[in-house]
């Protein structure tokens, strides 16, 4: 299963993503195309993740193909950091 995370509005949002519990890519999504953000990311198969917002609020969305479903879903202990 991959996911798509879309940018709709607001301030720009991190995105960190985890293949191998070990290291980490952070991206960030936002309109600010010449300062390095961009408008979606793609996170795949079995890769941790986590988001948050760098200012203020912001709107996204995600697309999951195929679809989601809670059986094969694994969320992370508070505070754990891949690495």
């Amino acid at each position: 299963m991959k996911e798509m995370w879309h940018w709709h509005a607001g301030g720009p949002l991190e995105l960190s993503i985890s293949a191998d519990r070990q290291s980490v890519e952070r991206m960030v999504l936002g309109m600010d195309l010449a300062g390095g953000q961009r408008p979606q990311g793609v996170v795949q198969a079995h890769a941790w993740q986590a988001a948050r917002p760098l200012a203020g609020w912001v709107l996204v969305g995600c697309t999951v193909s195929p679809a989601f479903e809670f059986a094969g879903f694994e969320k992370a202990l508070e505070g754990w950091e891949p690495g």
